[in-house]
This record gives C-alpha cells, structure tokens and sequence, in this order.
C-alpha cells in the first residue's frame, strides 16, 4: 500500500533552517505530484508547496516564497522541502501530500520556530 513518511521536524530558533523528507512507496513514485502542506495552531490545512511529476514544474504559497524551496529525487522516492529563514508562524505540522490517482496523506511531522 502507500506508505509516505515524513521526517525532519523539531526545533529551531527564528532565522533558522531545516530540511523535510518525505520518503514515498506504494506506486510510481515519478508520476506522482508531491506537495507539503502544513496545519498550524487553530488554522487550517494550507499547502506550502508542491512539485510536479514529468517537468517539475514548482509552485509556492505566498508566505512562503523565496525562503522554502521544494525539490523531489525520484531515484530515492523523496521529496524534500529545504526552509530558511524560519519565522515563528511557520510553526505547523507539516504534511507530505502525493496525488496518483487519489490523494494520499503522510502522518505529518511538527515544525516549531521558538526562541
């Protein structure tokens, strides 16, 4: 069956980085579009990123744009999501996201941005 799992989360300070991994199986991982979407505190679930299967074509939520990058490695069945300049309100679960035919949900991973 589909298996994604994230990882990569924990803690850093404002200005900080980290990168999440999100390792996939279950289907062709290069067909898929892989995305990351995060739920912070009291919000709702809104993508962050995601990246496309044949031409990798990226896509980015505005708050995010310029400081998180989205890259996938079809060799590995990854996708990774590299965040600089972290600021606290990126403080969320973060989900991986692949749409093959239906959408399937990774179980998350918890990002906090805290001095």
């Amino acid at each position: 069956q589909v298996q994604l799992v994230e990882s990569g989360g924990g803690l850093v300070q404002p200005g900080g980085s980290l990168r999440l991994s999100c390792a996939a199986s279950g289907f062709t991982f290069s067909a898929g579009v892989m995305s990351w979407y995060r739920q912070g505190p009291g919000k709702e679930r809104e993508l962050v990123a995601s990246i496309g299967s044949v031409y990798g074509r990226t896509n980015y939520g505005d708050s995010v744009k310029g400081r998180f990058t989205i890259s996938r490695d079809n060799a590995k069945n990854t996708v990774y999501l590299q965040m600089n300049s972290l600021k606290t309100e990126d403080t969320a679960v973060y989900y991986c996201k692949a749409q093959y035919i239906r959408e399937y949900w990774g179980q998350g991973t918890q990002v906090t941005v805290s001095s």
